[in-house]
């Protein structure tokens, strides 16, 4: 029923993370690291933490992985990152690959990092997951633009990946 949804959004999520590496490794290390005072300082911590959400809630789809906090530099240089990065990604669209109807309606259970517990569709977590990539590479797309300014920052636009032939339904 939302399968190719979920595939779609896996595709999206990769193809954005490309790009917003791509862009990323146009900075001089100075800016990459600069703190420019969004949620997680500079483009170097909210690329981290989008890898360490990522990671966190994969555990929680899976019960496989490392748990971090938030704040964690997982990685302190770019191209070991952005290969963590890209290997996320790769697991993120074999998880989505492998689900099947019911098993986006099982419930999963979890706690967060404040130590909550909670239950809840795997599909509405799922939901979550995808939002939270798209609002943090916002903030890392708009630190990008401060940098290296909007000519030369590239789209993110959902639209843009559906636009692409299979985009609406790649994983």
């Amino acid at each position: 029923m939302y399968l190719p949804r979920y595939r779609a959004l896996a595709g999206y999520n990769r193809w954005a993370n490309e790009r917003l590496y791509d862009a990323a490794a146009q900075l001089e290390d100075a800016q990459y690291r600069m703190d420019r005072g969004a949620f997680f300082g500079s483009v170097h911590g909210t690329l981290n933490h989008l890898l360490v959400a990522d990671r966190i809630w994969m555990r929680r789809f899976t019960g496989i992985g490392e748990v971090f906090p938030l704040d964690a530099i997982v990685c302190d240089r770019l191209d070991d990152l952005r290969a963590a990065r890209t290997a996320e990604d790769a697991r993120i669209v074999s998880f989505i690959e492998r689900l099947d109807d019911e098993g986006l309606t099982r419930a999963i259970a979890y706690s967060n990092s404040a130590g909550r517990q909670f239950r809840q569709p795997l599909d509405s977590a799922l939901d979550h997951f995808f939002n939270h990539q798209t609002h943090h590479r916002g903030q890392a797309h708009a630190l990008l633009s401060y940098f290296l300014g909007n000519a030369a920052t590239p789209s993110l636009d959902l639209i843009a990946f559906q636009r692409l032939p299979g985009g609406a339904a790649a994983g």
